[in-house]
């Protein structure tokens, strides 16, 4: 696993072109996992995704390997009409990695190998969805919110699973409301970095801005 830090120096993301954090910073090392938190709306989602590299920053640096980063958002990516092991190969041959079975076996997907991954409940696809970080082989994971749709068993499973990357030294960045029982993480509170409404004429986006991000 080529693992090294990620370095976010002074980012500043908007979404749907409005400003929503600015003068974020931190650094995530091998080992170790930061949880993000904050209120709805804060821009956890926004700021994933702009670490991930599905949209552009409006400032600052992001520093960190090439191909590190192995994102799961709030859709599970799966093939409905291929099985779970067919999902789980197609994303081994993606990625370029070996042999799935312990992933079957770490994500307790065992008894649904054959399974249709359009005929699994909400949080088995929600499983196999997470399962496919543990055959990417990269060292940084993304999730957004990772722990929707798990019951309390699957959350341990989940759990278990990113303190397993951390051994490994891999690292991990989450949002999420929800106590992993993790020692090595750490929480970043988005709040204070929620941007400030840029005065325009002297009347600033006015009332809609300020609802909008409340």
């Amino acid at each position: 696993m080529n693992a090294a830090d990620l370095t976010v120096t002074d980012l500043a993301v908007s979404r749907g072109g409005i400003p929503v954090l600015e003068g974020v910073s931190f650094t995530l090392s091998p080992g170790r996992a930061l949880v993000l938190r904050g209120p709805n709306g804060v821009g956890k989602t926004t700021l994933l995704r702009t670490l991930a590299g599905l949209q552009p920053p409006m400032a600052g640096d992001i520093s960190m390997p090439a191909d590190a980063i192995a994102y799961s958002g709030h859709a599970d990516g799966l093939k409905a009409t291929l099985s779970v092991t067919e999902n789980l190969g197609f994303w081994a041959a993606i990625y370029g990695t070996g042999g799935f079975d312990p992933v079957l076996e770490a994500m307790n997907l065992e008894a649904l190998c054959d399974r249709l991954a359009g005929s699994l409940s909400a949080g088995q696809k929600r499983r196999l969805g997470l399962a496919r970080l543990l055959v990417s082989g990269r060292p940084i994971w993304m999730l957004d919110e990772p722990t929707v749709s798990l019951d309390a068993a699957s959350v341990a499973l989940f759990a278990g699973a990113v303190r397993t990357h951390l051994a490994g030294g891999g690292a991990a960045l989450m949002a999420t409301h929800i106590d992993l029982g993790i020692a090595e993480a750490e929480v970043l509170d988005l709040a204070p970095f929620k941007a400030r409404p840029s005065t325009v004429g002297g009347g600033g986006r006015g009332r809609e801005f300020d609802e909008a991000f409340a």
